[in-house]
C-alpha cells in the first residue's frame, strides 16, 4: 500500500497541502497513490537528522557501514513483485528490464559492502617520524579519506532503480559515512516509496541512526533548490540532462560556502567507424548500431548519438543496410511526457536545418509517447563549421558525419566537448592508420571502447562513468563502480597525533590489517615503535 508520505529518517510526515500523482508512459492513467509534497519545514527536519546522524555514523566501522550496506540488499530482495510491479508502471520499462535493474541496484550495494570489508578505500598513507633525518627532523605524518557529511542526490528518470533512492550515489555516499538525503524524481514517487522503506528498514536492524536517510517528495524545483542551497548539505551528486545538472552547479556556487555537484549530464558518445570496418560486413555492423540507438528507446546517457565515417563507396553501402535496420525498428516507449516532447521538438528542429538530411526512420507511426528511431546526415565541413548540431537528443536518435579523409575527421573530433564514452569500430589495420584520430578521442572522454557500442556499464572496480565537461561537472570521477565512493571523501592528514588518538586505520598496529603506504610503499605491515 503506498503511503505518499516522506521519510524523516524513521518518521512519516505529510504536512502539505500540495499533492500529486504519478502515471503509466504506457497508458496515460494515473497510478493509485496520492504523494504529499515536502514543505520547507520538513526539509529542515530531514537535514537536522542527517547532521545529528552524520556524528554517528562517521564513528562507525567499515564492517558496521558494510552490514548496512548489504541489509538494503536484502530489503530490496525482500520487497519481490511489488516493486517490479511499480517501476514497470512508472517507467513503462518491461519487466526484464526492471529485474535486471534490480540485480544491479543490489549488486551494486552488495559491492560497496566489499570496498568496506576491504578497507583500503580510505588511501591511508604514514610517513613515520624521523627525528634524526638532517638538516631538518620530519614529523609524523599520516593520511586518509574520511566522509564530509549530508549528501543530497537526485534521483535519475531513466534508470528508476540503479541511479535513483538505492543506486550507485546513495550506495557510494553512504558506504563513504555520510547521510543521504534523497529528493525524488515525480515521476516515479511510489518506487521511490518502496526503496525507501526498505533503506530505513535496513537501518533500523542494524542499529544505524535516525536520519541517515531521509526522502522528500517534490513535484516543483523548491525543494531541490533548498536542499542544495542549505548550509548543512556538504555534496550533491545528479545524473539527467546537461541543463538540470548545470543548474544545480550553478546554484550551489552562488552559497557562501560553495559545495561539489557531482552532475552526470550524459553525452553523443561518438563512434568511430573505420573503413575495413565498415567493408568486412557493412551489414552486421549496421545491425549492431541500430539495435544500440534504439535500446530503450535510446534513453540511456550512452546512447550513440554520433557516427564519424569516410566517404567512401563502401560506406555508401553501409549507409542503405543502417538505413534498412532503422527502418524495421519499432518506437519504443519513452519514459514520460516531457522526454517524448523534447524528442518530438528537439528532432523537427533538427530537420529544418537545410544542412542535415534524414538518411532513415522507422517507417512505423508512433503511438502515445514512443520515440520513433531516426538517423540523421551531414557533411564532416558543415559539422565543423556548426558544432552545435552535436547536441544531445535524448532518445533513438543518431546523427552520422561524413567525411572527406582523414584530416577533416580529426578537426570534427577535435569539435566535441567532453564525453561519457567514444567508441571505436575498427580492424588491426585499422587502428594502426587512425591512431591520431582515435588519441584525439581518447582526450574527451571517460571510457574508450574497442569493437563495442557504449551502452552498458558495467559495475566495477575499473570502470570510469564520468567525462570531460559538459558530460559531467569533474570528469576526474565516475558515478559507477567501487571509485565511486571517491566524490564523498575529502583527505585528512594527522601530524604528530597521538596514537590513541588516531583511527584505528592509521595505527601502529594496523589492527584492520588494512593494505596501506609506508614511506611509499603498500603494505600490511604494522609499524614497529
Amino acid at each position: 500500500m503506498i503511503h505518499g508520505k516522506n521519510y524523516i529518517g524513521f518518521d512519516l510526515s505529510a504536512e502539505s497541502s500540495i499533492t500529486f500523482q504519478t502515471f503509466s508512459p504506457v497508458n496515460l492513467q494515473e497510478l493509485p497513490g496520492i504523494f504529499v509534497q515536502a514543505t520547507l519545514e520538513e526539509m529542515e527536519m530531514a537535514i537536522s537528522k542527517a547532521v545529528s546522524a552524520y556524528e554517528h555514523y562517521k564513528t562507525k566501522s567499515g564492517k558496521e557501514r558494510a552490514a548496512f550496506i548489504r541489509a538494503i540488499a536484502d530489503e530490496i530482495e525482500l520487497l519481490g513483485s511489488s516493486l517490479i510491479e511499480r517501476a514497470c508502471a512508472e517507467s513503462g520499462l518491461p519487466e526484464a528490464r526492471i529485474l535486471g535493474e534490480k540485480a544491479r541496484t543490489i549488486n551494486q550495494l552488495r559491492l560497496f559492502a566489499s570496498v568496506l570489508e576491504d578497507g583500503s578505500w580510505v588511501d591511508a598513507s604514514i610517513e613515520p617520524a624521523q627525528p634524526d633525518r638532517k638538516p631538518l627532523a620530519r614529523p609524523d605524518i599520516r593520511k586518509m579519506l574520511q566522509p564530509v557529511g549530508p549528501v543530497v542526490v537526485f534521483t535519475a528518470s531513466n534508470f528508476p532503480l540503479a541511479f535513483s533512492t538505492a543506486g550507485g550515489d546513495t550506495a557510494s555516499a553512504m558506504a563513504a559515512g555520510n547521510p543521504v538525503i534523497v529528493k525524488v524524481h515525480p515521476y516515479h514517487a511510489g518506487t521511490n516509496e518502496l526503496v525507501s522503506g526498505a533503506i530505513n528498514q535496513a537501518a533500523r536492524k542494524t542499529g544505524m541512526p535516525d536520519g541517515i536517510f531521509s526522502s522528500l517528495n517534490a513535484s516543483d524545483f523548491s525543494i531541490g533548490q533548498g536542499l542544495v542551497l542549505h548550509p548543512e548539505v556538504k555534496s550533491v551528486a545528479f545524473t539527467g540532462s546537461f541543463a538540470g545538472g548545470k543548474n544545480l552547479y550553478n546554484l550551489a556556487q552562488k552559497r557562501q560556502i560553495p559545495i561539489p555537484v557531482f552532475a552526470e549530464m550524459g553525452s553523443v558518445n561518438p563512434v568511430l567507424l573505420l573503413p575495413e570496418k565498415i567493408a568486412e560486413n557493412p551489414a552486421t555492423l549496421a545491425s549492431t548500431i541500430a539495435g544500440s540507438i534504439n535500446l530503450g528507446a535510446g534513453q540511456f546517457c550512452t546512447n550513440p548519438g554520433v557516427l564519424i565515417a569516410l566517404k567512401t563507396p563502401e560506406t555508401d553501402v553501409f549507409k542503405e543496410e543502417l538505413a534498412v535496420q532503422i527502418r524495421k525498428l519499432l518506437p519504443e516507449p519513452m519514459l514520460h511526457t516531457n522526454i517524448s516532447n523534447n524528442f518530438e521538438r528537439k528532432t523537427k528542429a533538427f530537420f529544418d536545418d537545410s544542412r542535415v538530411d534524414k538518411l532513415a526512420e522507422s517507417v512505423k507511426e508512433p503511438e502515445g509517447l514512443r520515440g520513433r528511431p531516426v538517423v540523421a546526415l551531414v557533411p564532416g565541413e558543415d559539422f565543423i563549421a556548426n558544432p552545435g548540431l552535436a547536441e544531445e537528443i535524448f532518445g533513438p536518435f543518431s546523427l552520422l558525419i561524413e567525411c572527406i579523409d582523414k584530416s577533416e575527421m580529426q578537426k570534427v573530433i577535435k569539435s566535441f566537448g567532453g564525453q561519457l564514452t567514444a567508441s571505436v569500430m575498427g580492424t588491426s589495420a585499422d587502428f594502426t592508420a587512425f591512431r591520431m584520430q582515435i588519441e584525439s578521442m581518447q582526450e574527451i572522454v571517460g571510457r574508450l571502447i574497442f569493437n563495442g557500442m557504449p551502452t552498458g556499464v558495467e559495475v566495477c572496480y575499473s570502470m570510469q562513468h564520468g567525462g570531460p565537461f559538459p558530460a559531467s561537472t569533474d570528469g576526474r570521477f565516475t558515478s559507477v563502480g567501487a571509485d565511486a565512493i571517491k566524490r564523498f571523501l575529502r583527505p585528512v592528514a594527522f601530524q604528530n597525533a597521538p596514537e590513541d588518538y588516531l583511527p584505528d586505520e592509521l595505527k601502529n598496529a594496523n589492527p584492520l590489517c588494512i593494505w596501506r603506504r609506508i614511506d611509499g610503499g603498500l603494505t600490511k605491515d604494522q609499524i614497529k615503535e
